[in-house]
């Protein structure tokens, strides 16, 4: 092992005279994006005099977000711009960047980093703390070699999930294509009061014990990433005084809201239970609905609640604001599309095909994603 101090410099060039426009950001999981692509909209300054210049082969990080990866070498410009409160740095003719910044990530690096940041101000790493990181002292053609691998399996990584986001496509399009706008309903759909297709019921507030019955629990945390549970294997466990009644057991067909848990961004988020192979409860910040008519599929109501312009009018009250909270009135009240029901079960066999197919997709994205983590573990143990 090595010092890193020895290898790298650090560059503070400012963007003085304006002469590059590029405004960047570095993120833990894409490197460095443009700006307005990872905020969706124009947060940096319009006085871009102060920020610091990048040139290609270049490395930049979050001083307060390189402990989760916000790290990465400039390959696709020649020059860009970043906020500065970023640190940038190039490294000498021994040291390939790339390499650095996969050892960086690596449990090895990071550890150190975290050595390093512990008990400072919001975890911040400063360039003369990243100076003392010990580093592999292996040859720069070794380095290369070992980048060369990784890229390709990170390649092949990047594929599948953009694969997994065009079948998403694939779906929105399908229903916008069946059923038009579900909020201008162009279409002339009949509409239904969601409460009367069906009926509600709150999450429990359960009483933990160290000696009860164990259950699988649908908590707010499932609700970031899903829109269906086909398995509890990814619930968390509850071990509860008593057993709940089947009232508060989940179905296959429920459709479970979060109606309230402090955060306005997963208020209204909904996902479709599937065939469990145990039986589950869900928090008590939710709300479940159980649909009890014909004229209704479960998986058409769990696509329209994902609609980007139904998602809009129903996650904001009579004013425009978006809400803190749901109640089973407001649901009940919903005015949802009801297409005829013929239709509705020709778009559920187009998400059973394309469902089935984003499931040996992320299949072979978690083996992809293991082998890249355990080449990670054997180069940089």
């Amino acid at each position: 092992m090595r010092n890193l101090g020895k290898h790298i410099k650090e560059f503070s060039l400012r963007n003085k005279t304006l002469q590059c426009k590029k405004v960047f950001s570095v993120t833990n999981s894409e490197g460095f994006i443009p700006s307005t692509d990872y905020f969706s909209k124009e947060v940096f300054s319009k006085d871009l005099s102060n920020y610091k210049i990048v040139k290609r082969g270049m490395v930049a990080f979050n001083p307060s977000r390189i402990n989760v990866g916000s790290i990465a070498n400039l390959e696709t410009e020649d020059e860009v711009v970043i906020s500065p409160l970023y640190i940038v740095f190039k490294t000498d003719d021994t040291l390939d960047a790339k390499f650095l910044t996969y050892f960086l990530k690596s449990d090895l690096g990071n550890k150190q980093i975290r050595n390093l940041t512990s008990g400072s101000v919001r975890d911040s790493l400063k360039y003369s703390a990243l100076e003392k990181i010990r580093i592999p002292s292996i040859s720069i053609s070794q380095q290369k070699e070992l980048v060369i691998q990784l890229d390709k399996i990170k390649k092949i990584i990047c594929l599948k999930k953009s694969y997994l986001q065009q079948l998403d496509n694939l779906i929105k399009s399908r229903f916008v294509e069946m059923f038009g706008d579900p909020v201008k309903n162009e279409k002339r759909w009949e509409i239904n009061n969601l409460g009367d297709l069906g009926y509600f019921k709150n999450g429990m507030n359960f009483n933990q014990s160290d000696e009860g019955y164990i259950l699988k629990f649908l908590g707010v945390g499932e609700f970031k990433k899903l829109t269906r549970i086909d398995s509890v294997s990814i619930l968390s466990e509850l071990e509860l005084s008593n057993k709940p009644s089947d009232e508060y057991l989940l179905q296959k067909g429920d459709i479970v809201f979060v109606r309230s848990n402090g955060s306005k961004e997963l208020v209204g988020r909904s996902v479709l239970i599937g065939e469990l192979e145990e039986p589950a409860t869900y928090s008590g910040f939710c709300i479940r609905f159980r649909n009890q008519s014909q004229k209704i599929q479960p998986d058409f109501l769990i696509r329209l609640f994902a609609d980007d312009n139904f998602k809009k009018t129903f996650k904001q009250d009579s004013r425009g604001a978006n809400i803190n909270n749901l109640n089973q009135t407001m649901l009940s009240g919903l005015r949802i599309i009801v297409p005829p029901i013929e239709l509705q079960n020709r778009f559920t066999a187009f998400i059973q095909v394309t469902d089935k197919l984003k499931v040996e997709v992320q299949e072979s994205l978690n083996e992809t994603q293991m082998l890249f983590d355990s080449l990670m573990q054997q180069y940089f143990e």
